[in-house]
């Protein structure tokens, strides 16, 4: 049974809310939490790439999703040896449970469009989960942070996420100007 459009976005919705949601409470998060909350982030927009690498044949997808994968990659990379450097193990946390289990949501929605459908799916979710991060480092993570180094690193992030924001919307009004 194919599921209907405004399902689909309601899923998204809902992650999203969630996750605005954990972040609303304000959690108290140590350094080490912050780190493995801004890792967690990081990873599953990879995931999420990956994902479109695999399925995508659109030019324009496949060259974003490369982007995020690449960009992402080498953010976990910084923050990895800044932790080595600082003797900081990143510590679980109710802001990277949450963004897991809301990635899981929407990987196995992903995963389930169809060739025709999935391309505008991942971008408008990248929009959408781009959004959240930045409003998650903005507004929680910097905030939360003690650590100089780690919160300079975290505020160096924040003008590649809302350029990767930029770039999927570009890519998002193509599928919308498609459809008109």
């Amino acid at each position: 049974m194919k599921k209907p459009k405004s399902l689909i976005f309601s899923v998204i919705a809902l992650s999203l809310a969630m996750t605005t949601l954990v972040i609303a409470q304000n959690p108290k998060l140590s350094d080490p939490e912050v780190a493995h909350a801004a890792v967690t982030a990081n990873q599953i927009d990879i995931d999420f790439a990956q994902i479109a690498i695999n399925k995508s044949k659109n030019a324009d997808v496949l060259q974003f999703a490369r982007t995020m994968a690449n960009d992402h990659q080498a953010v976990i990379k910084q923050a990895v040896a800044l932790a080595t450097k600082l003797g900081v193990t990143p510590m679980d946390n109710a802001v990277s449970n949450q963004l897991l289990s809301d990635a899981e949501n929407t990987k196995k929605m992903l995963r389930s469009k169809s060739a025709k459908d999935f391309d505008k799916a991942y971008i408008d979710n990248e929009v959408s989960y781009h959004k959240a991060v930045i409003a998650a480092v903005e507004g929680l993570l910097i905030p939360e942070t003690e650590n100089a180094e780690l919160k300079e690193l975290l505020g160096n992030v924040v003008p590649a996420l809302k350029t990767h924001l930029a770039h999927a919307e570009m890519v998002q009004k193509m599928f919308t100007a498609s459809t008109k």
